[in-house]
Order: structure tokens, then sequence, then C-alpha cells
């Protein structure tokens, strides 16, 4: 039986975006040892943030951090592999989604225009709002839901 197109690019889209989950976890491996490489990128967020983002870093992600930099890798990579096992796909990708926006904001960059420029921007987050949306019972998923 063919595959539909949309079906076809939301399968590409799904694996693509579990290689970059993945490749984006394993790039912060060494949070889980050294979560002060978090704090010190979310005290860099303070410096240029306006007035909504330097109190959502400075009551929240500031004194979550230490907890923040074990579950963010490992989140990512989870997301990753969801995708490319075809694994609660939907799921997978509204946690992520959430996740994503949370960095956004946090460094207030969903307040500029370079936003709408930034490839970890629109393109991630449109890319996982489609899959939330439609990604479910993709052809090459050991879990079709």
């Amino acid at each position: 039986m063919a595959v539909p197109g949309p079906v076809r690019g939301l399968l590409a889209l799904r694996v693509l975006l579990g290689v970059f989950f993945v490749f984006m976890g394993l790039g912060k491996i060494g949070w889980l040892t050294d979560p002060s490489i978090l704090t010190e990128q979310l005290k860099g967020y303070l410096d240029g943030g306006n007035v909504w983002t330097r109190a959502y870093v400075q009551a929240l992600c500031l004194p979550g951090a230490p907890l923040f930099a074990r579950i963010i890798p490992l989140a990512e990579m989870a997301t990753g592999a969801a995708f490319l096992l075809g694994a609660y796909t939907r799921v997978a990708a509204i946690l992520a989604l959430l996740m994503i926006l949370n960095f956004h904001f946090a460094s207030g960059i969903v307040f500029e225009y370079r936003y709408l420029t930034n490839g970890y921007g629109l393109p991630v987050v449109g890319g996982l709002l489609a899959l939330a949306l439609g990604g479910a019972a993709l052809p090459l998923s050991v879990r079709k839901g």
C-alpha cells in the first residue's frame, strides 16, 4: 500500500527531529555530573533578559538548575529515541515542545526578531507541533498511537 505524501513528510520530520534531540541531549551529557554548566548558562540569560524572563529564571530556573541539569539531557535523549522508534510520538512531541518553549522563554529569544530566523526557534517548534497534532500511527513505528 502506498504511503501518502503528508504521512511520508511527518515520518521524515519524526526521524530527523529524533536525530536532533539525541544529539542535543548528548551535547548536554556533562550537565549530569556538573550542573554548574546549566547554572552559568541561566545566569547569562539574566544579563540580556527582559523583566519577565529575569523573574522566571530567578524564581524557577536557577533554584531548580541542579535538578533540571540532570533531567534535560535524559529527556532530550528519550525524546530522540521515542521519535526514532516511533513510540509515543505525540506524547513525546508535546513534552518536548514544553521543554523547548521553556528554554526559549528563559533565554528571552521569543521576544526578539531573531527568534523568527533562528533554526532552533520556529522550525523546531513547528516540527514538534506538527508531530503533536499528526504524529500518531505513522509507518515504521513500534507503537501506533
